[in-house]
């Protein structure tokens, strides 16, 4: 069976016994950047990465990239998790491969490909500077950012003194109808905050809110900018740096760092297997996980392992917030299961 032909389910239900059967693997040796790949990358003339990161992020790290490195176009291709993932099986399925790179915030998406053997195996050595969680013991991929799912409110709406702090706070009658929020059938990041809280709270609590007529919005992006704009009070979930770029650029927004905890969101950066730019991509992966690159992440709101990366004053350090976070495998094996229970009380 082809490999877009092949449910999601199966999938990735296939690639995790996959994975699971071959024995366990010594990460390969960090690799640097020479003036070799450097001028290999350049004579290939361009790369294509494809993304489920913020769009305005992403389009000013093609810029960085491309001003560091003249000479290579950066094909950059932004959709949500799900239709990256749904692209990729797509290119794959008909062996026409364009993506070079691909960042997914469904790690789900990410142990799929591996399990499937459609990553190569490529350790950048600046992503060395990280903790060993935030790469993939078999050297597939890396973990070169993070954000947070968490709700928020417009202050020109909400005083601070009546605004929710929790979770199940959001539950309170006085919201209904003045909620947004993002949907796991098309953003990982999202996804990945549903599956967290399920596990946190139990799936009664996701039933309790569809009563409260949220607006549903596809992307983890869309609260932040339909609650500055004003279409509802408050946001039931967002991507937090999205988020932090909206208050940045002046929009009526407080994020609320619930006690019951907040979803960890990793973004997992890898190699396809048969990039069409092998030289132009490893030097992408050697940039994306660079100091340079992550301090940009960090200035466009998101989270880095990086040590020598500053965080913008008045950031809530996530040692005073309770984390969340899902183990890929488990999330790879109940992803169909959210997105229907998920379908069952808010629609499609």
């Amino acid at each position: 069976m082809a490999p877009a032909l092949l449910t999601r389910r199966v999938l990735l239900a296939s690639a995790m016994t996959a994975t699971a059967l071959r024995p366990a693997r010594a990460q390969p040796a960090p690799q640097k950047i020479t003036p070799e790949l450097i001028a290999a990358a350049v004579k290939e003339g361009k790369v294509s990465h494809y993304t489920s990161d913020d769009l305005v992020q992403a389009t000013a790290m093609a810029k960085l990239f491309e001003a560091k490195y003249p000479g290579i176009k950066f094909q950059l291709e932004r959709t949500g998790a799900e239709r990256v993932y749904q692209r990729i099986m797509q290119e794959y399925a008909s062996k026409v491969y364009v993506a070079d790179v691909v960042s997914s915030a469904d790690l789900s998406f990410v142990h799929a490909w591996k399990g499937q053997d459609m990553l190569a195996r490529y350790l950048p050595e600046e992503a060395m500077v990280g903790p060993a969680e935030a790469r993939d013991q078999d050297g597939f991929y890396q973990t070169d950012n993070f954000t947070l799912v968490v709700p928020g409110y417009n202050t020109r709406i909400v005083k601070p003194e009546d605004a929710p702090k929790t979770w199940t706070d959001l539950l309170d009658p006085k919201w209904k109808g003045k909620m947004a929020k993002g949907h796991p059938g098309y953003s990982g990041t999202i996804m990945n905050g549903t599956y967290a809280l399920a596990n946190a709270l139990g799936w009664a609590y996701f039933e309790k809110l569809a009563k409260q007529a949220v607006m549903q919005l596809q992307s983890a992006g869309d609260p932040p900018q339909r609650v500055a704009q004003g279409e509802r009070a408050i946001m039931a979930d967002c991507s937090e740096n999205v988020a932090i770029r909206v208050i940045g650029q002046g929009g009526p927004l407080a994020l609320i760092y619930p006690s019951e905890g907040v979803p960890v969101v990793p973004i997992g950066t890898a190699i396809m297997a048969k990039p069409a730019n092998p030289n132009a991509a490893r030097l992408l992966v050697h940039f994306l996980s660079s100091r340079e690159a992550q301090q940009l992440r960090a200035d466009y709101g998101s989270r880095t392992f990086h040590p020598d990366v500053k965080i913008s004053a008045g950031r809530k350090p996530t040692t005073e917030m309770k984390l969340l976070f899902n183990d890929p495998a488990a999330l790879s094996r109940d992803a169909e299961m959210v997105k229907k229970r998920y379908t069952q009380y808010f629609g499609t």
